[in-house]
């Protein structure tokens, strides 16, 4: 055999082949959704998966407000946010932030399984939720996968 059949392949952002796809997120578990869309954001589904480039694939997460989470996450689960100044915590509840605002939901999940660093930031725009069955993404030509 040539010794270039076993090179081993190196992704980088000329040779990367992004594509786009369409998650319906109504009925699915938070979590094991946003486990599978963290993989395909990152590329961990490709055979030129490098772990210091961006090469994974955008996704389009459709009805992020008819999400469910498990048991009694939707009272118990709270989020917490802080202004930096004393007595600037704020807690609130998922069942809360569902109601207000249901794609940060589902985009903190997702967040919270990436990596913490450049990198992770920049992967995280590959990332676009929608509360409702609409999207602005039809030139895309999104595929509709199932997570």
């Amino acid at each position: 055999m040539d010794a270039l059949s076993y090179k081993t392949v190196s992704a980088n952002k000329s040779t990367v082949n992004k594509r786009w796809y369409v998650v319906d997120a109504e009925g699915k578990t938070l979590g094991r959704l946003s486990s599978g869309i963290a993989k395909i954001i990152r590329g961990k589904n490709k055979p030129d998966f490098t772990p210091h480039v961006d090469c994974g694939d955008n996704i389009i997460v459709l009805n992020a407000s008819k999400i469910k989470l498990s048991r009694d996450k939707m009272i118990t689960k709270e989020y917490v946010s802080y202004s930096g100044y004393p007595g600037g915590q704020k807690l609130t509840s998922a069942r809360n932030l569902l109601a207000k605002k249901p794609e940060a939901l589902v985009e903190k999940a997702v967040k919270g399984m990436l990596p913490k660093n450049r990198l992770g930031r920049q992967i995280f725009n590959n990332l676009y939720v929608f509360a409702g069955n609409e999207h602005p993404h039809q030139a895309q030509k999104p595929e509709t996968i199932e997570i």
